[in-house]
């Protein structure tokens, strides 16, 4: 099964985008938990996604809680800064869940706290509060990738 990449409540198409066309070539499959500050059909998400959308397994959940019922027996991880677990330190599987929070005030903090022990978070600097989203994705997944030594790659 692939990694599922979560977007809780997203705000910016273009990072949508790019988050999609990372997905389509890591094979991971994209959910998104409504609402998104965008429709699907923005032209800034098909432009960073390219020609690569219609190539993307995108799943739509209505609610947090939604997803949560659908996928009952998986590890998620729930990506933040307000935790010092990194994702280096995690052995991840197939079929795992990265959750990533809105860009403007990431996941909310009762869901982080119900979910302490699977917070995980990328090193930074002082000089800043978070990295952008799509980068972040791009961080965690590819990690995550490597740890299943890169599962589905056609090379």
């Amino acid at each position: 099964m692939p990694f599922k990449v979560v977007l809780y409540q997203p705000e910016i198409p273009a990072n949508t985008g790019n988050i999609g066309r990372l997905c389509v070539g890591s094979g991971a499959e994209l959910h998104i938990i409504k609402p998104m500050r965008f429709i699907l059909s923005d032209k800034h998400l098909k432009r960073a996604g390219l020609d690569y959308w219609d190539k993307l397994t995108l799943v739509l959940h209505n609610s947090y809680e939604d997803f949560i019922a659908k996928y009952p027996d998986i590890n998620i991880y729930y990506c933040t800064t307000k935790t010092d677990k990194l994702y280096t330190d995690i052995e991840f599987k197939d079929d795992d869940a990265l959750i990533f929070g809105p860009e403007s005030r990431g996941i909310p903090e009762d869901i982080l706290f119900a979910h302490k022990e699977m917070n995980i978070t990328i090193p930074m600097s002082d000089d800043i509060r978070s990295i952008n989203l799509a980068n972040s994705v791009g961080i965690i997944l590819y990690e995550a990738w490597r740890q299943v030594s890169f599962v589905g790659n056609k090379q």
